[in-house]
């Protein structure tokens, strides 16, 4: 029995690095796709900036910066979510084990 409960609790903790492996690997990609993303706005709000003048293109540049933020912002704060989550599971893992151990 105590055999199937350490293969149990190995199971769940490898769910977990890999839960968590891929939170991480999310979250990168979602940083990356916002920070890609801002700079594809700027550099179209540049492109038309650039006709209509000075004045305009610092109006331009602005909000695209604001933007690139904002898309960053949200991008951190789901990898944080993401984080907590895989972060959970290995809590659960570990008062398994605790609660195993304990009661043998």
């Amino acid at each position: 029995m105590s055999l199937e409960v350490i293969e149990k609790v190995t199971q769940v903790e490898t769910e977990t690095r890999e839960r968590k492996s891929a939170a991480e690997a999310e979250a990168k990609k979602i940083i990356a796709d916002a920070e890609r993303e801002g700079l594809a706005l700027l550099q179209q709000v540049r492109a038309k900036a650039a006709e209509t003048g000075g004045a305009q293109l610092k109006q331009a540049e602005a909000r695209a910066a604001e933007r690139s933020a904002k898309i960053a912002a949200d991008a951190e704060a789901e990898a944080a979510v993401l984080r907590t989550e895989a972060g959970k599971h290995l809590e659960e893992a570990a008062e398994y084990i605790v609660g195993r151990v304990v009661n043998h």
